[in-house]
């Protein structure tokens, strides 16, 4: 007995296309081929563009200089050494930084609002110390120090950046004192010289502490990268969703496969409805970010109500920019607003490397876009007791602005559309 053959699986039906005949196709390859690598060529070109040389790009970094020292009576006279070394440090001709000369409590102030990214401060008694130096005793004198404040606040790099140029600083300042040290002191032992070769010590110190648990000063980066992913996330699948719903999409998961019956309605009506769905759903994916990081991981975190609004208000303006541009710009919106809300902003956050150490295109670019203003808005929540001139008032301004721009831009494309009769097509069986 003989069993029936079976069909091979994969022979195709007759009238329907192979695989081979498509492929070999040019029309097929054009869009994607060109559409790929150009997107690809411009995320190498963004996203390597601002690491790779901060030092080389590095632009006013600031960096607060504070003299504490009372001055001491040296060679006959009263000396502020601490005086002359902060001054000459201010004057030197140096683009990376901007110095700042401040008193000891506005540099404080300075340092928990993140306007300063470090301190290099001389102390009280620095120049009775120095004059200490050469006087010969048999018990070696404790050696002159100053003191660098780092700030892990605004970022592990840019407190690193800022703690590297003060201890750099702070060297050639004992060298330089050092000079003058050696040249009157000829008599001195061997041990001597190179004590006052080379007298300073440097102290580094946190000038503002964070939690613990605040990765380090990363932790602002990315739950801002959070709120802005729940964004545009969310707001492409609604926007997939009420399309599928309203039968203007067809549903496709794994071998099922569902059209549903179209609901005639307008672009700007459908609009309305995805904006209204984002804003909703920003409210619970902000509260379940704020569950995840907070309450299961333990994140160091405190005004968490305020932190709720804020993550709320600034997912939801990302959505609604989201829906905007999907709304004017069609299939290609996903790739748009990709561009707008990932491409472009992670590299100006400002919130991993500091806007000072970026290139100048970048620092444009964080002017608008969107990662440097949550970014800046939850740092200052996290680390900055939520202070308005941590950033905190910035960001809000800049989310309000960015909600108006999204609904304006949105509306606008939309009623234009429907207005030109330009209505969405309806997929219809073959």
């Amino acid at each position: 007995m003989s069993s029936p053959v079976q069909p091979p699986a994969a022979e195709a039906k007759p009238g329907q296309a192979r695989p081979g005949q498509v492929l070999r196709n040019p029309k097929i390859w054009k869009f994607p081929t060109v559409i790929v690598s150009l997107a690809v060529l411009l995320l190498s070109l963004l996203y390597m563009g601002g690491i790779i040389d901060p030092n080389g790009h590095m632009h006013r970094l600031p960096i607060g200089l504070v003299n504490a020292d009372r001055g001491a009576v040296m060679g006959g006279r009263h000396t502020n050494l601490g005086a002359q070394i902060t001054d000459s440090i201010a004057k030197a001709s140096d683009e990376r930084v901007s110095w700042r000369q401040l008193e000891p409590a506005a540099a404080q102030q300075q340092l928990a609002t993140g306007k300063l990214y470090g301190v290099l401060e001389v102390p009280e008694g620095f120049t009775a110390a120095v004059a200490a130096l050469p006087s010969g005793v048999a018990t070696p004198p404790a050696r002159p120090t100053m003191t660098v404040l780092t700030n892990p606040g605004v970022g592990s790099l840019a407190s690193s950046l800022a703690s590297n140029i003060n201890q750099g600083a702070a060297h050639q300042a004992s060298l330089q004192l050092g000079k003058t040290l050696t040249a009157t002191s000829a008599g001195a032992s061997g041990a001597a010289q190179l004590l006052l070769a080379d007298p300073i010590s440097v102290a580094v110190k946190i000038g503002h502490p964070i939690g613990a648990h605040s990765g380090l000063g990363l932790t602002a980066f990315y739950y801002a990268l959070l709120l802005v992913l729940a964004g545009f996330m969310g707001g492409n699948i609604i926007s997939n969703g009420v399309d599928v719903g309203l039968g203007y999409a067809d549903s496709e998961i794994g071998p099922w496969h569902t059209r549903r019956p179209v609901v005639p309605i307008s672009r700007t009506r459908t609009l309305i409805v995805k904006w209204a769905m984002s804003v909703a759903i920003a409210a619970l994916t902000s509260a379940l970010i704020m569950l995840a990081c907070v309450v299961i991981l333990g994140m160091d975190a405190s005004h968490l109500w305020l932190l709720w609004v804020f993550s709320f208000c600034a997912s939801a303006t990302v959505g609604l920019g989201v829906q905007s541009v999907n709304a004017a710009f069609g299939g290609i919106g996903q790739l748009v607003s990709m561009f707008v809300f990932i491409v472009l902003a992670l590299p100006s956050s400002g919130t991993t490397i500091p806007l000072e150490a970026l290139p100048g295109f970048y620092r444009w670019l964080s002017v608008f876009e969107p990662m440097r203003q949550l970014g800046g808005g939850v740092r200052a929540i996290l680390y900055f007791d939520a202070r308005a001139e941590a950033g905190l008032t910035r960001a809000w301004v800049m989310i309000s602005v960015g909600a108006v721009v999204a609904l304006s831009f949105g509306l606008a494309a939309a009623s234009y559309y429907d207005r030109k009769g330009l209505h969405r097509m309806v997929p219809k069986d073959s």
